[in-house]
């Protein structure tokens, strides 16, 4: 269980990072290459192995890292993209419900997975939990000629998490690890400077260093979260099934209460409805 808290965590200190970013007008795009190029470079030191091309290019895990990296990029900036053209609530319900893709996959491929009365209830409160914590106001409304971004965002998200979860189950062993998330974030890195290129076309980015040290000191978090969730799905002694839920839940939760701490954020009675849901989901799912 030690390995699920410290996820959230992780979790959480992107979160407050990404806050920051915005305080500080910090460009997203331009500081999360920089954060996938560090936390890349975590991922190498903390490698059991030694660097070799060609050794990474015949990996049984090589393509599952190269999807990954290019699903997290491409979803961060539609999540992005759709927060501006549909609004923050609609974006971040259609990202947290994803997890219902690995969940359904680890379900149906994986034979230590388990469908149960009390998984499906918890499950349930779950999503509720997620759809109230994430509105300021009990209606999603908008422009429907924008639906294909919330479609992309909640597929590829999923997606993303899917092949992640299958990755730790058959092919990613513990001296490959390091390498596998080096990898996987070098490619996010490499695809998000594709990213940039494109829009340079259209206007000229302009670079600058607080841009920089806001992509490090997201790194370090952001490799730490992937370990630790890697580790929760590897050895926490619960389910895909039940890591992904707990895991998005317990963020739901603790960045809630982050938010209402230190940025004096105000919580409706639907969110402290939808927190107290995502607290008992947690519960059923984890111990029932």
């Amino acid at each position: 269980m030690l390995s699920i808290v410290l996820t959230i965590i992780a979790f959480n200190i992107l979160i407050v990072i990404f806050k920051l970013y915005a305080k500080f007008n910090i460009d997203n795009l331009q500081a999360l290459i920089v954060n996938y190029f560090v936390a890349g470079l975590c991922g190498l030191y903390f490698s059991d192995i030694e660097f070799n091309l060609s050794y990474i290019l015949n990996a049984p895990w090589f393509y599952h890292a190269a999807i990954i990296g290019v699903l997290f990029i491409t979803t961060f900036n539609l999540y992005a993209k759709g927060t501006q053209k549909v609004g923050i609530a609609l974006t971040t319900v259609a990202n947290k419900l994803s997890l219902f893709i690995p969940v359904a996959i680890a379900l149906i491929i994986y034979k230590n997975e388990q469908v149960t009365l009390l998984k499906i209830t918890g499950f349930l409160l779950a999503a509720v939990g997620i759809y109230l914590s994430s509105t300021k106001n009990k209606k999603l409304s908008f422009d429907k000629k924008y639906l294909w971004l919330i479609i992309i965002v909640f597929v590829g998200q999923g997606i993303a998490d899917t092949i992640f979860n299958h990755a730790q189950q058959t092919v990613v062993d513990d001296n490959d690890k390091g390498l596998f998330f080096m990898c996987l974030l070098l490619i996010a890195g490499i695809s998000g400077i594709f990213i940039l290129a494109g829009k340079a076309i259209q206007q000229k980015p302009q670079l600058k260093f607080k841009n920089l040290i806001g992509g490090i000191a997201l790194g370090i978090p952001n490799f730490a979260s992937l370990i630790f969730f890697f580790n929760a799905l590897e050895s926490s002694g619960l389910g895909a099934s039940q890591v992904f839920p707990v895991v998005s839940m317990g963020v739901v939760v603790l960045s809630a209460l982050v938010g209402l701490i230190l940025f004096k954020e105000k919580l409706s009675r639907a969110n402290w409805v939808g927190l107290g849901f995502a607290v008992l989901s947690i519960f059923i799912i984890t111990f029932l």
